[in-house]
């Protein structure tokens, strides 16, 4: 969980979690290094009033200025590329989860198993031993170390289903179906919250999801 001290992201519970933030570091210390470089020459064209003609009127570097951030861009441009197409893969799901976004909550579907669907609203501030703005009353239920596939949609205007630990986000819009899948390598409690400004209890629709390990998913699915 994300605190009022947290500076970063928070910690993963999916390797696709993983790899955004790696792709975050790299990125981050390639602009750490242009941001020092830039910065040293501006300081010292400032205090040393250094002014010299092949900087000013010189072909050499004008090519280099050109030169050096294609190079950066393709270092950024690759990685990138590599985790968009991750992210977008869906390798055999073993279970699939309809997510459906009301104002001003959520609904799931699990159709693979048999017909089970709940509405999951936002508890009470006044119950003992939750948190804050982020507990509800029917979690997501999910089996650990297996790929999921979330089916996203919504009943009447854009929502967004965001867990930042999981590195999903995907707007839910009315009328059509967008899917994501995950992968959660650990068991635990984790939460999200609508991402898209839906609406006055836009900060009221929390998302909790659990993940547990098969034989106690097989459990809550048969005493469903």
């Amino acid at each position: 969980m994300a605190t009022w001290s947290n500076f970063n992201f928070q910690n993963s519970i999916s390797p696709l979690m993983e790899q955004i933030i790696f792709f975050h570091d790299h990125t981050l210390i390639i602009l750490l290094m242009i941001t020092i470089l830039i910065s040293y020459m501006m300081l010292n064209l400032f205090f040393n009033k250094f002014i010299n003609r092949f900087l000013l009127e010189e072909q050499m570097i004008e090519l280099i200025w050109t030169i050096l951030p294609t190079i950066t861009l393709i270092f950024i441009a690759l990685p990138s590329l590599r985790l968009l197409y991750l992210l977008d893969e869906l390798n055999n799901p073993l279970i699939t989860i309809k997510s459906i976004g009301h104002q001003w909550y959520w609904s799931y579907e699990y159709s693979d198993f048999k017909n089970i669907e709940f509405d999951s609203y936002m508890t009470q501030n006044n119950i003992n031993n939750n948190f804050r703005l982020l507990d509800v009353d029917n979690r997501i239920i999910v089996p650990m170390n297996n790929n999921i596939r979330m089916l996203i949609t919504s009943t009447d205007v854009i929502h967004s289903w965001t867990i930042p630990s999981l590195g999903v986000k995907l707007d839910a819009n009315p009328g059509r179906l967008n899917q994501t899948s995950f992968f959660i390598n650990r068991p635990g409690i984790f939460f999200g919250q609508c991402s898209e400004i839906c609406g006055a209890n836009h900060s009221f629709m929390p998302i909790m999801i659990e993940s547990i390990n098969m034989k106690n998913f097989i459990n809550w699915i048969n005493n469903y």
